[in-house]
């Protein structure tokens, strides 16, 4: 007998099922706070913009503890995250308060906090902040970077850090 498909649920939770099922790369942002703290944050939306100049997308919730950092003319750091830095990862989607214990970051160009272990990192100025609803889209232009040890992509599906090739 042929399995019946499992009906869709309703209104946002489509919506929210079927991002889960979308894998997307891994990355780390970090940046420096008003108040001189670094902060942090885990990001599966990051994007590339542009190659001339050279630019990058993510989004982010304005409830971050790292939202205000993202302002105009203030310098992140994006971190290309492999399996290897899964830890990273998983640190820096923690508790706030724990995201920069312990030696796995460095204070870098502009005094922006580069996390060690990654695959790749690229610093830029923020240009410009789209505020969309509780969320905002950051654009970032690149000067700077570096690349790290040669790693396989680190993979977010089903709320489950992957490899490529991974079962889910």
């Amino acid at each position: 007998m042929k399995k019946q498909p499992t009906p869709l649920p309703e209104g946002a939770e489509i919506f929210k099922q079927a991002f889960r099922r979308h894998a997307a790369g891994v990355a780390a942002v970090t940046s420096v706070a008003p108040d001189g703290k670094p902060v942090g944050f885990t990001a599966t939306s990051l994007a590339s913009l542009a190659a001339s100049p050279p630019m990058a997308t993510f989004n982010m919730a304005q409830v971050s503890s790292a939202w205000p950092a993202m302002t105009v003319g203030n310098r992140v750091a994006i971190h290309m995250l492999g399996p290897r830095s899964r830890h990273l990862a998983e640190q820096m989607a923690a508790d706030r308060d724990l995201r920069f214990e312990g030696a796995h970051w460095v204070v870098g160009p502009h005094n922006v906090p580069i996390l060690q272990g990654v695959t790749a990192w690229l610093i830029g100025r923020i240009i410009e902040v789209h505020p969309v609803n509780d969320n905002a889209v950051i654009v970032v232009e690149i000067d700077d970077g570096g690349l790290g040890d040669e790693d396989e992509a680190l993979l977010y599906h089903e709320r489950k850090y992957l490899r490529p090739g991974d079962a889910a």
